[in-house]
């Protein structure tokens, strides 16, 4: 199976899954919008910094999903 199968898969069956997956994508539109400005606050490039972070904990949370997935359907 492909990556984007399983992420798939994962969005149907997990509602873990789904919400991290739902939460990243929302995070990424919000730092478009905020790389859209030309000046940032130093509150807003704070924000943005949070954001960064809790985008990259998520994404690294959706790989292992998928690595746990990997290994326990190594058939599929």
């Amino acid at each position: 199976m492909k990556e984007q199968e399983i992420i798939e898969k994962l969005k149907q069956d997990s509602e873990d899954f789904r919400k991290i997956h739902n939460e990243h994508h929302s995070l990424d539109g919000l730092l478009v919008e905020v790389d859209r400005k030309v000046y940032l606050t130093p509150e807003e490039e704070i924000e943005r910094k949070k954001m960064q972070k809790q985008k990259l904990f998520l994404k690294d949370k959706m790989a292992e999903m998928i690595r746990d997935f990997r290994k326990f359907n190594p058939d599929i």
